[in-house]
């Protein structure tokens, strides 16, 4: 074999055991939020009365329905994959570290278990702050709008796509602790590039929670302090696990 074809060979190999193990990264992921999904179809009833909850609280008397044939159904399938990818977020968060960690240098891989435990406990964290502190704010205020003389209908998926879209976004936007550690931890990002851009993350938390928020001061300061507490809480982390952080430390410490 020609030396120029070996080369190309060598350097399609790497790139296509790449894209193999980000495919049976997927189908892992996917086979574990199937099972999760028909766990969470075979309890769908204690789920959609779960869902319900902050609704009744706001407006007891509201009834939600349906108008198509197929909607319950749908509907109810809708709200086992969510909530199977909420009950195995562990096992996705773990298929998705283990992909991207092995590129990295040997010790890095060391910190999949507690990323992945961390990634978990946030997203958790962010679901149930949306589901008990943003929901309850969100729905009185849409409630309230309803003009004089007017009664709602909600339509089920509609409500149910509302609230599953919110529990899934305050997830991932609760992540970014870890992926600020992740960040660190590969030197791509420092505490002092974190700490020096303050006033942009000030600006673009307050843009990000007026867009997931309904439009009233309230429930935008009631997101925006989470989120920048959660950016002050990256700060920390980054500075005590940080590669640049942690780099510097050593050699202060050969010095001394």
């Amino acid at each position: 074999m020609p030396a120029d074809n070996k080369s190309e060979l060598d350097g399609e190999m790497p790139f296509l055991d790449h894209l193999e193990e980000l495919r049976w990264r997927l189908i892992k992921a996917l086979i574990a939020v199937t099972v999760g999904a028909i766990v969470a179809y075979i309890f769908s009833d204690y789920l959609f009365t779960i869902l319900w909850h902050p609704l009744k609280v706001v407006a007891p008397e509201l009834k939600i329905h349906y108008f198509k044939v197929t909607e319950a159904f749908t509907t109810r399938i809708k709200l086992a994959v969510v909530a199977g990818a909420i009950g195995t977020s562990p096992i996705v968060f773990y298929q998705i570290w283990k992909f991207v960690l092995p590129g990295l240098y040997d010790r890095e891989v060391r910190i999949v278990y507690p990323i992945v435990l961390f990634s978990t406990v946030f997203f958790i964290t962010g679901a149930v702050f949306c589901y008990f502190v943003m929901l309850p704010y969100g729905l009185d205020f849409f409630y309230g709008q309803a003009p004089p003389d007017t009664e709602p209908t909600l339509m089920m998926s509609d409500y149910l796509g509302f609230i599953m879209a919110l529990l899934l976004a305050f997830g991932a936007v609760f992540q970014l602790p870890v992926i600020s550690y992740f960040l660190g931890r590969t030197g791509l990002i420092t505490s002092r590039f974190l700490a020096t851009g303050r006033r942009y993350a000030a600006v673009i938390i307050s843009i990000v929670a007026a867009v997931i928020t309904p439009p009233d001061f309230i429930s935008q300061i009631a997101v925006g302090i989470p989120l920048y507490i959660l950016y002050e809480i990256s700060i920390i982390v980054v500075r005590f696990t940080g590669r640049a952080e942690t780099g510097r430390k050593r050699g202060k410490d050969l010095v001394g």
